[in-house]
């Protein structure tokens, strides 16, 4: 019995092996191929220099993130989880119960609320 149920849970996983391995099959030789293929010279030691539009950097590199997109990064998130869901829940709605319509509206209810959240940051609130 037990065999039986590991022989059938492994056979589960086969296809992704087979993909897996289909995947090192077709990439393996094109590395091979373009490592062997490549020009092989030694290069100038400025080459691997950091440079600011050609120039060598003056000072102490800095990072900047744009906080003004923050709000728009997270529309796109809710909306990118909410479309996944929906549609896997719409393709299937005509074999599902009526029960089943209450937690896609807890789910949209939770979604429209982080919705609301991203519009309070971009200080947008009159867009609804």
């Amino acid at each position: 019995m037990q065999a039986e149920l590991v022989g059938e849970y492994a056979s589960n996983y086969s296809h992704v092996l087979l993909m897996f391995g289909f995947a090192v099959v077709a990439v393996g030789p094109a590395l091979l191929m373009s490592r062997m293929l490549s020009p092989r010279h030694s290069s100038n030691p400025v080459k691997f220099l950091p440079m600011e539009a050609g120039q060598v950097p003056k000072g102490e590199g800095r990072t900047h993130f744009m906080m003004q997109y923050y709000s728009y990064i997270l529309m796109f998130v809710i909306f990118d989880v909410m479309s996944i869901f929906l549609y896997a829940w719409g393709s299937s709605l005509l074999n599902l119960p009526k029960t089943a319509t209450l937690p896609i509206i807890a789910f949209l209810g939770i979604l429209f609320a982080a919705m609301a959240f991203a519009l309070y940051q971009s200080k947008r609130r009159n867009i609804w």
